[in-house]
């Protein structure tokens, strides 16, 4: 199989999702991914699988919010504010085309793994910063989580609460925003290593998680910088669009929901009809033409809310199904593992955790040459210190020594 990333060794000295994801992809895609994590601590987030983690009740090792943003990757355990590990760090350094990560600049400047300091290692290496609100401005020094910079400062908390709620609305899944972050720098490495390639100029890449929140929301938010203002509080119909009956959720008869996206009312309104066995709609004088049917789109939507209740999901499914308007089913996360599309692609991905069983994860959604990716699990903390060290010819004395300081795990 085809790995762009292979010969590519990518060093990252980060915890938690938003930064570690963009290491899982390139992982995915072929890198040799290097994790450090502190040699007593970890990373935060294996503090976390019990807390936020879903209680099986077997004494498993697999933690998919750990494998999630961590597969494919070596773990060293490295106590990098130890003057014994400097000369580890530094060989890790010179070896590696990128180097990762989302430390704040206090703690970078106080690990001397800052820009310059990295650089003065290996002026050729691209350096890579994710953080919560960017790396120039008052808040550089400011940490922040998805929840944080991405969900309620970058818009989006906002833009499906709706009006008049007596609370907001919190994101749909874990690492939300982190994994959107993480697949954007996955980008911005793939195109820094492009321009190294041509120019022979290493770049800083940086990507705030604010930054990735309002690139996501960039519709509404183009929309007010263009208005001078807040947009107006636009209350939605219960069902359709102001102008497109065919457009938002409608329930099923066995209480699902299906949501249609027909953005064309006059070029799906007959096809409807007809599938759901009400032709009789297409010549009503009401919604004979696309300027009346678009007038008359709030009555039309309560009739496709009548319709579509009578019915069980199954039948919409193949119903809609044979017909050329887009919609879809309202999933949840058990279904989204089950979807046959996803499935059909290759992008549910099968692994195998440290007790030899067979899991499955999410798989990154970009594919090369139509293949699906294979994918390896996460590390065991510390789990790959001495086959990493020993490759840059540490002797097992030193290995030892580095350890006796708590310099190494």
């Amino acid at each position: 199989m085809y790995r762009p990333m292979e010969g590519v060794r990518v060093l990252e000295v980060a915890q938690f999702t938003f930064v570690p994801a963009a290491g899982a992809v390139l992982a995915d895609w072929g890198a040799d991914v290097i994790k450090i994590e502190h040699a007593e601590r970890g990373d935060a987030q294996r503090g976390l699988v019990r807390v936020l983690g879903l209680e099986l009740g077997d004494s498993s090792s697999f933690f998919p919010i750990m494998e999630g943003p961590n597969r494919g990757k070596r773990s060293v355990g490295l106590a990098l504010e130890k003057p014994s590990a400097r000369s580890v760090f530094e060989e890790l350094v010179r070896s590696s085309d990128v180097f990762l990560t989302n430390f704040l600049p206090d703690a970078r400047a106080r690990l001397k793994i800052d820009v310059e300091d990295v650089r003065a290692i290996n002026p050729d290496i691209i350096y890579v910063r994710g953080s919560g609100y960017g790396a120039r401005g008052p808040e550089a020094g400011k940490g922040g989580y998805d929840s944080t910079a991405f969900w309620a400062r970058g818009g989006s908390a906002a833009g499906v609460t709706p009006a008049g709620s007596d609370r907001m609305m919190r994101m749909p899944s874990g690492a939300y925003g982190d994994s959107m972050g993480g697949m954007t720098i996955a980008g911005g490495i793939a195109a820094a290593l492009y321009s190294r390639k041509t120019t022979g100029e290493p770049s800083v890449v940086d990507v705030s998680l604010l930054g990735v929140g309002a690139w996501v929301t960039q519709f509404s938010v183009n929309l007010a910088l263009m208005a001078d203002g807040p947009l107006p509080v636009r209350e939605p119909p219960k069902h359709g669009s102001a102008a497109n009956p065919l457009i938002g959720t409608y329930r099923t008869a066995d209480g699902r929901w299906l949501e249609l996206a027909m953005l064309q009312p006059g070029r799906y309104w007959a096809e409807f009809c007809e599938r759901a066995g009400r032709a009789d709609l297409v010549t009503d004088d009401r919604f004979d033409t696309v300027d009346k049917l678009m007038t008359n789109a709030a009555e039309a939507a309560e009739l496709v809310a009548q319709i579509i209740e009578q019915r069980p999901f199954a039948e919409w499914a193949e119903l809609l199904g044979g017909g050329e308007g887009q919609w879809g089913a309202v999933q949840n996360s058990w279904e989204v593992g089950q979807d046959p599309a996803l499935r059909a692609n290759g992008l549910i991905a099968g692994v195998v955790d440290t007790d030899g069983v067979e899991r499955e994860l999410v798989a990154n959604p970009v594919q090369f040459d139509e293949t699906p990716v294979t994918i390896r699990r996460a590390p065991q903390f510390a789990e790959h210190t001495d086959e990493v060290l020993r490759e840059f010819g540490l002797t097992d004395e030193e290995l030892i020594q580095l350890k006796i300081d708590g310099a190494a795990t």
